[in-house]
């Protein structure tokens, strides 16, 4: 059986599930995109092939592989986009969770069996249809879980919403020794600068007490603020909106000194060594294009 321990995103990691860009499927159509930034490559003929995806995502698995990290992979399904895991599931503590994620995208939970089989089924959970609720707007952060969400009445509107009040309560019940706190994101259906698809596209811990921060993804200056004072103002590291729009929130740890990041995030890499930590570059453009990142396509089971 796999025993589970996820309770930060920065501890040493063991195991994970990397997603798959194999038989990622054609080019989609404008009315099959799921956010403002993948619609904007298909309009305009510049959307990821397949085998620039797949050398991406070898390039991420090589370096896991290097810190002796056990990567699982989804089985593939045919002409089939399974390359974000993240959105599929996320584990807190030992509980894994799995996704109440778009309808049409059940399949990539199906394809993770593998993983999901060697749980012990109690630890297995899954939220009632209504309560909404994606990986990418999950972080366990100690004795916190932030939480990614959408408040406003026009949420149904949205299909870059992915996390509802709903879940974020439910969260609060199963771990009523944790403060769960919640962050209003900001939504944009065809604007991907003014698009906060997940938490993690605005913000992200790392090391041991700094964090990545968007100001503009938050639709409530009180809370962007309340984070800045949780981790101090000189533990920040600010990223402005084009930064946001290439996802430099979005890289990923394997360790409180080692993270992986995107080559071209040049400003960043810097201030990630200045801070003492390793920093693995890969090659990450073309997924970035998809509104995702390292973090995205990254399910953490074990953590030190």
């Amino acid at each position: 059986m796999l025993k589970l321990h996820i309770t930060n995103e920065t501890s040493r990691l063991r195991a994970v599930v990397l997603g798959l860009a194999n038989s990622n499927g054609p080019t989609p159509t404008l009315a099959e995109s799921y956010d403002p930034k993948s619609a904007q490559y298909i309009k305009a003929g510049t959307y990821p092939i397949e085998e620039d995806m797949v050398k991406e995502m070898t390039a991420v698995q090589k370096v896991l592989e290097k810190y002796e990290v056990k990567v699982y992979r989804p089985e593939m399904i045919e002409d089939y986009n399974q390359i974000f895991t993240r959105d599929i599931g996320f584990v807190i503590e030992d509980i894994f969770f799995k996704a109440n994620i778009l309808p049409d995208r059940e399949r990539e939970i199906e394809a993770i069996h593998e993983v999901i089989d060697q749980i012990n089924p109690k630890k297995v959970h899954r939220f009632p249809e209504d309560h909404h609720i994606e990986g990418g707007d999950v972080m366990p952060i100690g004795d916190h879980i932030f939480v990614g969400t959408y408040r406003e009445s026009d949420y149904s509107e949205y299909i870059t919403a992915r996390t509802n009040m709903k879940a974020v309560k439910a969260l609060q019940e199963m771990f009523p020794d944790k403060k769960v706190k919640s962050f209003n994101l900001r939504k944009s259906g065809t604007d991907p600068r003014m698009n906060a698809l997940h938490l993690d596209c605005c913000f992200q811990p790392v090391g041991k007490d700094k964090a990545i921060i968007h100001k503009n993804g938050f639709l409530d200056v009180e809370e962007y603020e309340w984070l800045v004072d949780f981790y101090g103002k000189g533990n920040v590291y600010e990223i402005d909106s084009d930064e946001m729009y290439a996802m430099n929130s979005n890289i990923f740890s394997i360790a409180e000194d080692v993270v992986i990041s995107e080559k071209n995030f040049t400003r960043l890499n810097t201030w990630l060594r200045a801070q003492g930590i390793t920093v693995e570059e890969v090659p990450y453009a073309e997924i970035s294009k998809q509104e995702g990142l390292l973090r995205c396509s990254t399910l953490p089971l074990i953590r030190d």
